[in-house]
């Protein structure tokens, strides 16, 4: 099941485990059993304290990863492979005893969580956000008694996810009622169970001391400005919605120079360890709420967050970063995630067999046909203007596939449904006025990106596009606030782009600073 390359790997990491693990399995006769009992034994055969058991569970094929002699344990129901195959090593370590690298105070409280908890999450193998739900889940159910995991791939158990009308993932229950959709960290479940956490959180937050630049953002340009200005020895922190922003739902990235070829997921982890690296103090799970800017120039800047919190800096970095743009047609956010989506790669596994639409005729919406039309039954491609504007490349491959249809000249009218689930669509033919429908089960969305700036308005000015309008400097219309990235006026919304944009506004910041009168700001304080 695993290669000798994968083997050599594995092995080295289970040398850590400090105490004995079982690998209790529930197979059946088919084909994923078989596999999964193969990559069970081949587990076993790299460290003498694991070894692998049977039992009959509910599902077949799962197993539960336990602590021998405890009921302390994970559960996988299917093959955690593809992305999972990180959430399946990290299970193994923390089972067997190794330490997480969690905060002791995030540890302490996941310890001291009361009641009964039972968590299922469903996640597709393609998903990129997956992993991080899973992971968070496995970690709290090792430190804490009362909380079990079950991680589930949707692709392999169809029936569970048609009888529970799963449509996105990852996708939580908890005591078997819904606890969440999409991607959530560690710190934004605990608070969900413990209700004192954003409070003990903002209080936290509102007692640092003013930081010499602040970025609000930690995509690629919030995490280029941050090691640009950290390298100048001065006090930097980073409020961030989610530690690498859009990255994380970029699957393939194949532009970013002198790397041929990396994914999002893993490309949003090395920016945050360079950032920390530097020193940065990143605050991760912080939504901005209102930018205050100081009343004269060289004076302290105020953000204030959605969890009541506050942070203060003499000048601040905005790189919030963009999101996916929706149709605005009825229907589309009452079927959200009940068969509209907005991400191929995570959703896409669990349309299988079924009839999709995706919505764009750029690159993003040609690449998601594509990819979709080697799972579901049939793709309808549907694209306002008269033309697709991929890259002719990417439509020479579309025109290609025997299951999609391309439609131009279209208008998307309305998503269609039945009370619970995606039936259909309506567009309108701009060429002759005539109104279609479409009968399909999931639509996904691929219209490209609106800037996360609704919450600036009175703040800097903006552009008629809502993008944060700067300068060759990267400076916006309030002295000492500076702004880069997909969230500006800069034309290309790129990561490459991103990054040099988040490097002028750092190096700008500095020498916004050290022209500041003494008295106005006083010396800057090393990090």
């Amino acid at each position: 099941m695993l290669d000798d390359n994968m083997k050599q790997q594995l092995k080295a990491y289970l040398e850590k485990i400090q105490q004995p693990i079982e690998l209790v399995a529930s197979l059946g006769d088919d084909a994923k059993s078989v596999e999964l009992e193969a990559l069970l034994n081949d587990i076993a055969a790299l460290s003498e304290k694991v070894e692998v058991a049977r039992e009959t569970d509910k599902r077949s094929p799962s197993f539960l990863i336990r602590r021998a002699g405890t009921d302390i344990g994970v559960r996988f129901a299917g093959l955690p492979m593809g992305h999972e195959f990180t959430s399946l090593v990290l299970a193994l370590l923390q089972v067997g005893g190794h330490p997480s690298k969690e905060s002791r105070d995030l540890i302490e409280t996941i310890q001291g969580i009361e009641g009964a908890y039972e968590f299922e999450t469903y996640f597709s193998l393609s998903c990129q956000n997956c992993p991080d739900v899973v992971q968070a889940l496995n970690l709290m159910a090792v430190l804490n008694p009362n909380i079990k995991h079950t991680a589930i791939d949707g692709a392999l158990f169809q029936d569970e996810v048609e009888s529970r009308k799963v449509m996105a993932v990852p996708s939580v229950y908890l005591n078997g009622e819904p606890f969440g959709q999409g991607r959530m960290e560690l710190e934004q479940i605990v608070s969900k169970l413990d209700s004192g956490a954003d409070e003990k959180a903002a209080e936290k937050l509102s007692k640092k001391d003013p930081f010499d630049v602040l970025i609000v953002g930690g995509g690629p340009a919030g995490a280029a400005s941050a090691v640009y200005a950290a390298r100048k020895g001065i006090r930097v922190g980073v409020a961030a919605e989610r530690f690498g922003g859009q990255v994380l739902d970029t699957m393939g990235i194949e532009n970013f120079i002198s790397v041929p070829y990396t994914e999002g997921p893993k490309l949003a982890v090395q920016l945050e360890q360079h950032v920390k690296d530097n020193e940065v103090d990143v605050m991760n799970l912080q939504t901005a709420e209102k930018l205050i800017p100081a009343k004269e120039e060289g004076g302290l800047h105020e953000l204030r967050l959605a969890n009541g919190g506050s942070l203060k800096a003499r000048s601040i970095i905005l790189s919030t970063g963009a999101r996916w743009r929706k149709i605005n047609v009825p229907g589309e956010d009452e079927y959200r995630n009940k068969g509209v989506a907005y991400c191929p790669h995570c959703d896409g596994p669990l349309f299988k067999g079924k009839r999709v639409a995706v919505i764009g005729g750029g690159n993003s919406g040609v690449e998601a046909a594509i990819d979709l039309a080697g799972i579901v039954a049939h793709v309808t491609l549907i694209e306002y203007a008269s033309e697709l504007r991929a890259d002719a490349v990417l439509q020479r491959k579309l025109a290609s596939l025997p299951n999609v249809k391309i439609i131009t000249s279209a208008m998307t009218t309305e998503v269609r449904g039945d009370g619970e689930k995606v039936v259909g669509l309506t567009y309108k033919d701009r060429n002759h006025g005539e109104m279609h429908e479409v009968a399909l089960e999931g639509i996904f969305v691929q219209i490209g990106l609106v800037p996360n700036t609704e919450w600036l308005k009175d703040a800097v000015a903006l552009s008629k596009h809502g993008e944060i309008e700067i300068d060759a400097r990267g400076e916006t219309s309030q002295p000492g606030i500076f702004a880069a990235g997909d969230a500006t006026t800069v034309p290309y919304k790129q990561i490459v782009v991103a990054m040099g944009a988040g490097s002028i506004a750092a190096l700008s910041a500095f020498d916004y600073l050290i022209r500041l009168p003494a008295q106005q700001v006083g010396e800057l304080e090393p990090a």
